[in-house]
């Protein structure tokens, strides 16, 4: 990968490219909480009144629906590494085209809950497919878009994976092994201190709250500079 950062992809833009929105995406490993904190910034940028849209992946678009049910279907264990990866940058691909751009053409804030990051982590680290070729069908299918503000929930994958496996029956992705997630989380921190200037890393053990109040501080200084 480039000395230049994790994805050597440019930034969006204010002037051009992506238009005046803000781009703000939630990262981290199962039962880290990035859907609550997604939905408390969203209810806080909302307050403040400022045009927010929350919004996810895989799934945040109607084809996108029908890769979620594929990739996270323990039916389809037996789905290739490469054929995986590949799927999530096809949701990818639709997610920027059909939500983020036209959101951050309009000015809006657009928080999401997970973003490339992810692909790198898990069909990266976690399905041991090179980082390169990961971070290369992530650039092209978004056309070189990457947040201005990336959230790291960070939280041992013993801790992440009682939460989520307490709410609900194991997703395929929640299935694989404590060494799979193990490798999640080391590559999300080294992502996250390889670009420390666009990444902010909480811990997700500490209270609701706590966490939330450490988002609205940093996004807002983010807000205050312009992006």
């Amino acid at each position: 990968m480039s000395d230049d950062g994790p994805l050597d992809l440019p930034a969006p833009t204010r002037d051009g490219g992506t238009g005046p929105g803000v781009f703000i995406a939630f990262e981290g490993g199962e039962g880290a909480g990035k859907s609550t904190q997604v939905r408390l910034l969203c209810d806080w940028l909302t307050a403040g009144g400022r045009a927010a849209r929350a919004t996810f992946e895989p799934g945040g678009t109607p084809a996108g629906a029908a890769v979620r049910a594929i990739v996270l279907d323990r039916a389809h264990t037996g789905l290739a590494a490469r054929a995986e990866a590949l799927l999530y940058a096809a949701d990818r691909a639709q997610h920027a085209a059909a939500v983020l751009r036209p959101a951050l053409a309009a000015g809006e804030v657009v928080v999401s809950d997970r973003y490339i990051d992810s692909s790198l982590a898990y069909q990266g680290a976690g399905r041991t497919i090179p980082l390169d070729d990961v971070s290369a069908i992530s650039r092209w299918a978004t056309e070189g878009l990457r947040p201005h503000l990336t959230v790291l929930l960070d939280l041992p994958p013993e801790t992440g994976l009682a939460r989520a496996r307490g709410r609900a029956e194991a997703d395929r992705l929640e299935s694989e092994s404590l060494e799979f997630h193990q490798r999640v989380r080391a590559t999300f921190r080294t992502l996250a201190g390889g670009d420390p200037d666009r990444y902010l890393v909480l811990d997700a053990t500490r209270p609701v709250d706590e966490i939330a109040a450490g988002v609205r501080a940093r996004v807002a200084a983010l807000l205050e500079a312009g992006a």
